[in-house]
């Protein structure tokens, strides 16, 4: 099964895929977090969204509340944060699990990918990133302090439009 037919749930509990979510799009999946230092982030995969969503690309965030408590809220505080701060227009999907026993499917796909250092394994924090291909293949992952602006993260969304 390809990563875009795991099963998953939207922040309004609909039942999906990211196929579904995101068509034939290209998606960049990150893990998210309303109150970390690298909640300024969203800013930049809104503006990722906004600049590369019309050529075939998505942003879909999954909120975790797994380091440090950072994602408390629920589903209605966090869709509230996201829209009224940072004006998120990209799909959220429920809250997950991205490390542990409890592991979200998808996560446990997603993080078979090595980094560009030849890393795989588990998440090392919020809003770590992976480019999945329009044909569900995890093409890059980019650690939590790469940024949506960082030339590495854009050249490699370029590459899949």
């Amino acid at each position: 099964m390809s990563v875009r037919d795991i099963p998953v749930r939207t922040l309004a509990d609909v039942p999906t895929t990211l196929a579904d979510l995101a068509g034939d799009s290209a998606v960049l999946v990150v893990n998210v977090a309303s109150r970390c230092g690298l909640t300024p982030q969203y800013g930049g995969l809104v503006k990722l969204q906004q600049e590369y969503g019309p050529r075939g690309f998505s942003v879909v965030g999954m909120p975790c509340n797994q380091f440090m408590g950072q994602e408390p809220g629920s589903a209605e505080e966090i869709q509230e944060f996201c829209s009224t701060t940072y004006g998120v227009d990209f799909p959220l999907l429920e809250k997950g699990e991205v490390n542990g026993p409890d592991r979200h499917p998808l996560y446990e796909r997603l993080v078979e990918t090595p980094d560009p250092d030849g890393e795989a394994g588990d998440v090392q924090w919020n809003f770590e990133k992976f480019l999945v291909d329009r044909d569900g293949a995890v093409v890059a992952r980019f650690r939590p302090g790469t940024t949506p602006e960082d030339p590495a993260l854009v050249s490699a969304i370029e590459k899949l439009l």
